[in-house]
């Protein structure tokens, strides 16, 4: 009975469902990518092998065939396959460290926000941060907080002296 729990834990988890969700479609692409390489990619460099087919070329070793053009068909898939993949790694990344560089820009600042009032007229509302820097350790900390939880500082005492000069 608790392993069905757990079980039933795990598999509803977001990261569960986001990696099967990665799967199905890095299975459908898989199929798109092995289409490419069979149905273009090879047709085409046999234009230029004097229309040799990969897929035939074959050794024979005694009675065992070694079927050479097959491995060559899968290792030009998988390149493309991982190079598409990387690529995709590096756009992603690259709008990760965006939208970090972006929410940093904005840490503690009151922003502004349109939402509608009871005339259906959009006005600008002043919205509080969830977070703020800490002056002193500079560590992300909550912001309607009053002390640091990483170094204790008090932030009030920093908010006067900052006042003050």
């Amino acid at each position: 009975m608790k392993f069905l729990k757990e079980f039933k834990e795990f598999a509803l988890k977001g990261n569960v469902l986001d990696m099967a969700i990665g799967l199905v479609i890095g299975g459908a692409f898989q199929a798109i990518i092995t289409s490419l390489v069979q149905d273009i990619i090879m047709p085409f460099t046999a234009l230029f092998t004097g229309n040799v087919d990969y897929a035939d070329w074959v050794i024979k070793v005694s009675t065992a065939e070694i079927r050479i053009g097959s491995f060559i068909t899968a290792l030009i898939n998988f390149i493309i396959l991982a190079l598409s993949v990387f690529l995709a790694l590096k756009v992603v990344m690259g709008i990760n460290k965006r939208i970090e560089k972006m929410n940093k820009a904005t840490l503690g600042k009151v922003t502004k926000k349109l939402v509608k009032n009871d005339k259906g007229e959009q006005v600008e509302v002043d919205v509080e941060p969830l977070t703020k820097e800490c002056p002193y350790c500079l560590s992300e900390i909550k912001y309607k907080a009053t002390r640091c939880p990483q170094c204790t500082a008090e932030l009030e005492k920093a908010i006067e002296k900052a006042v003050k000069e």
